[in-house]
């Protein structure tokens, strides 16, 4: 069986203010581009076989010469992005089929999500082989507040009971896949569908959930740029002095 990460970075960044010129995936971080971190942790890790990305039309060819340039050695194929998010995970998952098994497992992750740790991917990995899919997510710290006209809170749930979605979501590849063409047949433009749980969700398919760690943030505004540079500052700061847990022996990880 093959694991998957298929790593998505269609967007131009526009909601990323100041920097409208590079999408954020590009930008640098420690003099390392967003989408090397992400896809460094990927590489690194023991249990993922293959990377295939999806990438801006206009920067495929860049995208290419950063993979070389920084020998990222599993990426097994560069795809272009669709108009959504959820176009560009399609493209890529057809692309996948072509050369893995339908049982291959694939996680779907954000190019822009370079903070995920190791073990998050191992749990997710752990949890599709035995219930099918994983969503990785986190307890949510603020109240929630569900509003149909942005203006009056119609429901406020426990927060003991809410959670926040986050990266990767893992699944089946052949499964996905159909899931994908199941939903364009009925929703062609994905409207309303922000990430692949809510796709599956649409489609009434059960999910789970792994814990995730809360450092794994996604980069959408410039406040979250300078977020991310302090926690890779204080990931690497960790690596370059072995700093452990006391009485466990493990590694400090990452927030």
């Amino acid at each position: 069986m093959t694991n998957i990460a298929i790593i998505f970075a269609g967007g131009v960044g526009q909601r990323l203010n100041g920097t409208d010129s590079i999408p954020k995936q590009f930008l640098k971080i420690n003099d390392k581009p967003i989408i090397i971190h992400t896809l460094e942790i990927f590489e690194k890790h023991p249990q993922i076989d293959k990377i295939y990305i999806a990438i801006h039309p206009d920067y495929l060819e860049n995208m290419k010469t950063l993979v070389k340039h920084y020998y990222i050695t599993k990426v097994a194929g560069i795809v272009k992005g669709g108009i959504t998010g959820q176009d560009s995970i399609y493209n890529a998952l057809k692309f996948a089929r072509t050369e893995n098994s339908a049982d291959s497992i694939v996680l779907i992750h954000d190019g822009v999500r370079p903070n995920i740790t190791p073990d998050v991917i191992t749990k997710n990995i752990k949890c599709a082989k035995e219930n099918g899919n994983a969503i990785t997510c986190t307890s949510c710290q603020e109240t929630i507040l569900v509003s149909g006209n942005h203006t009056n809170p119609e429901h406020v749930p426990y927060r003991k009971d809410t959670f926040a979605a986050q990266a990767p979501q893992t699944f089946y590849l052949q499964e996905l896949l159909n899931a994908h063409e199941t939903m364009r047949e009925i929703n062609p433009n994905y409207e309303n569908i922000v990430d692949t749980c809510t796709l599956y969700k649409t489609l009434n398919k059960p999910t789970y959930m792994v814990e995730g760690n809360r450092g794994n943030i996604k980069i959408t505004t410039i406040e979250d740029l300078y977020i991310l540079r302090a926690l890779i500052r204080f990931n690497e700061d960790l690596e370059a002095y072995g700093l452990v847990k006391e009485k466990t022996g493990e590694k400090i990880a990452a927030v």
